[in-house]
């Protein structure tokens, strides 16, 4: 027999999930009478050094082969905490660690709760959200491109649907500099394409004037590319996300500037003296120069790419805190939040201050950051991050639910891998963070996920540009893409669509996962399929905004619960090729299902439904 202790449990810790200063957390361990405890106590530590701190356990009651031991503790002071118990015994003792849902003796990992302030909330209209991500050069195109002022050199693809660029230059360079001109007007002309996904958030990629096609590389903060249009335009296509009920969030990119900036200004493109110009240039503290002017760093090594010191106090003034501050300048323009291009490269000081001042200027407004791992204990350079414990962002990118859905989509996972990663994430975030965490399966930085979904074939550009799923492939990766973004629609969070996903695009990473949308020549099945989806969650409040709780996960079964303010909604996925007998119910959205008589519903092999009552 096994010491039973499951933090995901309520009978085991209460309350689930993070706490707050002060709040009284009870623990109870369940141990074999056969282990012939004799103390057991609760072992708290925080990683920054403090000492650890030790709480009684009391035997309370037998349960069959089992002593029940109750612990309580409340947390003076937000932050990350740990705990393990020890466990003495007639003949010795032992340390009691995690192992999954498990528990193993000396050996194991860590349980972690996170200790917030009672008063961090997110956004309400962020919770639940439906966000629709658009690159947008590659979106829709409306009207003529206006060149002037664009910076060179570049290319246009005088037809919508050419393969985009690949090549390097003969020093082995990609410029990413070929341009097919999607623009602010392509976008206010498709938003009621938009609205019809069930879309309540537009989440744009930069916008801001650049050389490259992805924009990432900033040449100036508060002026528009001008092939994506004018300031005005900017302005209307938000005024048309707005009157549809969507809110439009920016990527806010401020690690490192273009070497082609206003700020760096490495080939003279800009009046003006630059870092690299001059010494006594106003922007020249914002970069580290090893030896001015060639040598300096750069993000990941790319020339391209200068990277900000950004606790500078004169970047930190530009981009945060001035009056007309970048930040201030983009939310006066409308939008409603930021989403922050690699966030654990910002410092947490940084992130602190551009969340406070957002939230100064629109206590509504919206602020995501861009992380990969599990925010809550993320470390980045050797530090551990305070994302949710200092409160530095509303939520993040949950690139752990694409991992899990592909993993259990792929045959790599039976469903326990799936349930284990969801509420791992829902148990560390704060309840706030967790209904309005970005959940994804594709993006600008990603695969395809119709590719991702069946082909991990890793060769070269010129073969990736060549290459397409085969139709057997095809057809597997249509029939997978149906249940993975169905499980993405209805687990805790916002489920975010990248453009064209919903016409079946396939590709491999950038840039083949940045091709122009296929107008006209999209899968109208899938299309009409996110369409439902979305639809379905404006309608469900319990897909929105309810608590999940997991009644199978195994056998390439999922099952869960969504439950808001009284009301469930039951959650079946079946990636077996055998039939699954379910519970009858009001069927909200199904898949490869049979009614079966009064009682009973088969979902069969690759079906799914949702069902109400």
């Amino acid at each position: 027999m096994r010491i039973l202790f499951d933090s995901k449990q309520l009978f085991h810790k209460d309350p689930f999930g993070t706490l707050v200063p002060d709040q009284v957390c009870t623990l109870h361990i369940h141990i074999p009478v056969s282990v012939q405890a004799t103390a057991v106590k609760l072992v708290l530590m925080r990683e920054d050094g403090a000492p650890e701190r030790m709480v009684s356990m009391i035997r309370m009651e037998n349960q069959g082969a089992y002593e029940i031991y109750q612990g309580q503790f409340s947390l003076p002071q937000r932050g990350l905490y740990f705990y393990y118990f020890h466990i003495a015994h007639a003949d010795g003792q032992f340390r009691l660690f995690k192992a999954g849902d498990d528990t193993n003796m000396e050996d194991g990992d860590l349980w972690q709760v996170s200790c917030v302030p009672a008063d961090f909330h997110t956004p309400d209209w962020a919770k639940g959200a439906t966000i629709y991500q658009v690159f947008p050069d590659r979106f829709h195109k409306e009207g003529k491109c206006d060149l002037t002022g664009k910076l060179e050199p570049y290319t246009v693809h005088p037809y919508w649907h050419e393969e985009v660029e690949w090549r390097p230059t003969p020093q082995g360079v990609v410029l990413n500099n070929d341009f097919y001109g999607g623009n602010f007007k392509g976008i206010t002309a498709k938003m009621d394409y938009i609205a019809s996904l069930g879309t309540t958030v537009l989440y744009l990629n930069p916008i801001s004037k650049s050389f490259s096609s992805h924009r990432y590389d900033t040449g100036d903060y508060k002026v528009p590319d001008p092939m994506l249009g004018t300031l005005e335009d900017f302005r209307e296509m938000v005024r048309a996300a707005h009157d549809r009920g969507i809110k439009v969030i920016l990527d806010g990119v401020y690690s490192h500037t273009g070497s082609n900036s206003r700020y760096f200004n490495k080939d003279g493109v800009f009046d003006g003296k630059g870092a690299y110009q001059s010494e006594s240039s106003p922007y020249h503290s914002w970069y580290t120069f090893y030896h001015w002017p060639n040598s300096y760093n750069s993000w990941w090594n790319f020339d391209t790419l200068p990277t900000v010191n950004k606790m500078d106090p004169e970047f930190i003034k530009f981009i945060i805190t001035d009056e007309d501050s970048v930040i201030a300048h983009w939310l006066a323009q409308g939008i409603d939040g930021f989403r922050l291009d690699v966030a654990d490269e910002l410092p947490d000081d940084f992130l602190k201050l551009l969340y406070d001042r957002v939230k100064e200027i629109n206590p509504d407004a919206y602020v995501l950051g861009e992380v990969w791992e599990d925010a809550s204990n993320k470390k980045a350079y050797g530090r551990r991050r305070t994302y949710f414990t200092n409160v530095e962002l509303d939520s993040v990118m949950n690139y752990p639910f694409r991992t899990a859905i592909l993993n259990f989509m792929r045959g790599w996972d039976t469903g326990k891998g799936l349930k284990d990663t969801v509420m791992s994430i829902v148990e560390n975030y704060p309840r706030e963070v967790v209904a309005c965490n970005m959940n994804l399966l594709g993006t600008h930085d990603t695969p395809r996920i119709l590719t991702a979904l069946v082909d991990d074939f890793d060769g070269s550009r010129e073969e990736k540009s060549r290459r397409r799923l085969s139709r057997n492939q095809f057809d597997v990766a249509h029939d997978r893409l149906l249940m993975a973004s169905f499980l993405q629609y209805t687990l805790p969070g916002s489920p975010s669509l990248y453009y064209g996903d919903e016409a079946c695009m396939e590709g491999y990473k950038d840039p083949f996962n940045r091709r122009p949308y296929p107008w006209g020549r999209e899968d109208w099945e899938f299309l009409a399929h996110f369409k439902r989806l979305g639809q379905l969650r404006k309608k469900v409040k319990a897909l929105r905004l309810g608590d999940i709780r997991f009644f199978q996960a195994g056998d390439k079964h999922i099952g869960f619960d969504r439950t808001y303010e009284g009301k469930t909604v039951k959650v079946y996925a079946n990636r077996s090729a055998d039939a699954w007998e379910v519970p009858y119910g009001k069927i909200l959205l199904a898949y490869n299902l049979q009614v079966v008589g009064p009682d009973c519903l088969v979902v069969g092999p690759r079906g799914f439904c949702i069902t109400e009552g």
